[in-house]
């Protein structure tokens, strides 16, 4: 069945719903509600990233000549915090970023048979 060729009526009336529930499903990509979190949850956790080098500088990096290094307490408590929060900001990013991905391609697989549908059904211009 080409584009210049209709379809029978009941051919056509199951093609035409299942057109319009593609088009109710596409309407909003929820794909791109998934990546925005995932970007912001990553741009977070490099932040977390940064802290908690800075943070491992402040206990062990090499100080200024004649500076002494005072330690008040026996664990870096801030540094453990710091850094068990940076990993589990990167790890929910990069598995939204990954469900991102996946609904994306589905999303445009199904995006394809609306196209698909639409040329059969006769409504692309």
């Amino acid at each position: 069945m080409t584009a210049a060729t209709s379809p029978d009526p009941a051919t056509a009336a199951t093609l035409r719903a299942e057109h319009d529930a593609l088009a109710k499903e596409l309407e909003a990509r929820s794909s791109i509600d998934f990546l925005r979190r995932a970007l912001y949850t990553i741009f977070f956790g490099l932040i977390g990233v940064g802290t908690s080098i800075k943070l491992a500088w402040d206990r062990w990096g090499t100080l200024k000549p004649g500076a002494v290094r005072r330690v008040l307490g026996a664990r870096p408590l801030f540094l453990y915090v710091a850094a068990t929060i940076t990993v589990v900001l990167l790890l929910v990013g990069i598995g939204w970023l990954l469900k991102a991905r996946r609904l994306a391609s589905e999303e445009d697989r199904r995006f394809a048979r609306f196209r698909q549908l639409r040329a059969q059904l006769g409504l692309e211009t």
